[in-house]
């Protein structure tokens, strides 16, 4: 009896807490005349969750009555600061919270270490960008995609000597970003297309290291650097470069940037345990939302990125649009809509059906 009013308690308190953010998602949508198309993406994680309660709620089993938690690897980058809300979220016991013992993994500083962090079993579940995750999963790699985490960590940036504006100024440029086929140099191919411009022939790519990207523009060697977070705010600042361009706007409003993805075999084994992790994920990212201040501190103090303050890393995560979170179909919706994007610039292969594989390389939990 005592366990089944634990888990009536944790049911009606999960309910209530989604109603409260359908709520809150409401009354924001009033002050501004209704519900803008930007509002209802960024919302789409939690209406579904709230449109599942019901279910979801029966699913979800509290630590004073379910077994020992279970333990998830999760690879991550760790000074990457679109993930610093994970190690956040693993020091403040929110993923606890629901029962998962996470454990942190850090996988490097690419795309292709993440893969083979989960390829060779060193990681169950692995944190990455969208245009990271979908050639691999193209070619048949074992792993599907089950929540989004939030949107926008990728910048470009213009030199002043370049005297670009915006978008249509970036023709004829050459743009410094640290990889043939680095995320930001993808996901800004995207944006370029869109706009009218060949991203391949165009503008010329130059492939710099890492750290030097922003020396690169600051010297004159190219006149755009195309970077991650928190990278891209560093030498935005220190260079006094010009934003022309991110993942959160423009062609990417209402885009989600970084899901969670898992081992096909872990996923089979422990689909639970991952529902139970998607949603705190969930909270996490809701959580620093609201709270930017005080996980920058966590970030400043555990993982210490160069040359930034705390200020600076609260500016940072307030930027980012940590309540753009998809989980079930909207999370479907996300992967068609960055598949139809990898199509137009060549990265998948022109007979992919974006639907189909975006329904195959995804898993609704709240199913």
């Amino acid at each position: 009896m005592a366990g089944n009013g634990a888990n009536s308690t944790d049911r009606a308190e999960f309910s209530f807490s989604c109603l409260k953010h359908q709520r809150r998602f409401m009354a924001q949508s009033k002050k501004v005349g209704g519900l803008s198309r930007r509002n209802l993406l960024k919302t789409t994680g939690a209406a579904g969750l709230v449109v599942s309660a019901g279910a979801l709620a029966g699913k979800i089993y509290s630590p004073a009555v379910a077994a020992p938690a279970p333990k998830i690897r999760l690879a991550w980058t760790e000074v990457a600061a679109c993930h610093s809300p994970l190690g956040f979220g693993v020091a403040k016991g929110l993923y606890a919270k629901h029962n998962v013992d996470v454990e942190l993994f850090y996988q490097g500083a690419s795309g292709q270490t993440l893969i083979q962090a989960l390829a060779t079993g060193k990681a169950d579940v692995g944190a990455g960008l969208i245009g990271d995750w979908l050639k691999p999963l193209e070619q048949g790699f074992d792993v599907k995609l089950f929540v989004g985490s939030h949107g926008g960590c990728q910048r470009l940036l213009a030199s002043p000597a370049s005297g670009i504006k915006d978008i249509a100024g970036v023709k004829g440029k050459t743009i410094a970003s640290y990889d043939v086929v680095s995320p930001p140099k993808v996901a800004f191919q995207v944006t370029l297309a869109k706009a009218g411009i060949d991203p391949e022939n165009d503008v010329t790519w130059k492939v710099v290291p890492f750290d030097l990207v922003g020396e690169a523009v600051n010297r004159g060697d190219a006149d755009i650097a195309a970077h991650l977070d928190p990278w891209a705010f560093s030498i935005e600042k220190k260079f006094g470069l010009t934003k022309i361009a991110d993942t959160q706007t423009g062609v990417y409003e209402g885009h989600t940037c970084c899901v969670l993805g898992a081992n096909g075999a872990f996923l089979k084994a422990n689909k639970d345990a991952l529902r139970r992790l998607a949603i705190a994920n969930i909270e996490v990212h809701d959580y620093v939302a609201d709270h930017a201040d005080e996980a920058a501190q966590w970030y400043l103090d555990a993982l210490k990125p160069a040359g930034l303050t705390h200020a600076e890393l609260t500016e940072i995560l307030g930027s980012f649009v940590l309540h753009n979170h998809p989980i079930g179909q909207p999370l479907v919706d996300q992967i068609q809509k960055s598949s139809e994007d990898l199509k137009l610039v060549k990265v998948l292969d022109s007979s992919t059906d974006p639907k189909a594989f975006a329904e195959r390389v995804t898993v609704n939990l709240l199913a």
